[in-house]
């Protein structure tokens, strides 16, 4: 197989996907190492296909019709992390990335892509393990969420119980 035919088959492999696939998967389908799917990912992007990464690995970016978006402003320290993004899955949002704003770069913003409690305490296992840092350190717990839901009322909801929970800035 040539590199393009790998790639090609990626990209057909991420567009069936229900869910991310991992680098460390995609290497092992094809025999490869992870660093050549990171590299061919990296020439697909600059191709022009949207490829996102996430804390689960890769998917195709699709956007999904009679979905609404919010961005969320809040604060808060680690020990809040989990209670906070499962009030949004648990009320019908999908946590699809943090921002925040970095005195000397500017925006940093990571994809989350959190859709359920199992995706939250994978994401939470995973910086427990040290293998992640949370973007919100760097801001002192100020950050910003984009979510995602069904319509506007559930963002309503979410923004509802963020406020009465204290996560909300106002």
């Amino acid at each position: 197989m040539t590199a393009q035919e790998r790639r090609n088959k990626i990209v057909e492999i991420l567009k069936n996907a229900k869910e991310p696939i991992s680098g460390s998967d995609l290497a092992k389908r094809f025999g490869v190492t992870r660093q050549i799917i990171v590299q061919d990912i990296a020439i697909l992007r600059a191709k022009g296909i949207k490829i996102l990464s996430t804390p689960q690995g890769y998917i195709i970016d699709i956007v999904k019709e009679n979905t609404v978006k919010r961005v969320f402003a809040v604060k808060h320290g680690y020990d809040r992390t989990e209670e906070e993004l499962n009030l949004i899955v648990d009320n019908g949002g999908k946590v699809l990335d943090v921002i925040v704003e970095h005195p000397f770069y500017g925006e940093i913003k990571g994809l989350l892509m959190l859709s359920s409690r199992y995706d939250v305490s994978k994401f939470m296992e995973f910086v427990k393990e040290g293998k992640a840092t949370l973007l919100s350190s760097l801001t002192d717990g100020v950050h910003l969420h984009t979510v995602e839901g069904e319509n506007k009322e559930v963002l309503d909801r979410i923004q509802k119980v963020l406020k009465e929970k204290g996560f909300l800035i106002e």
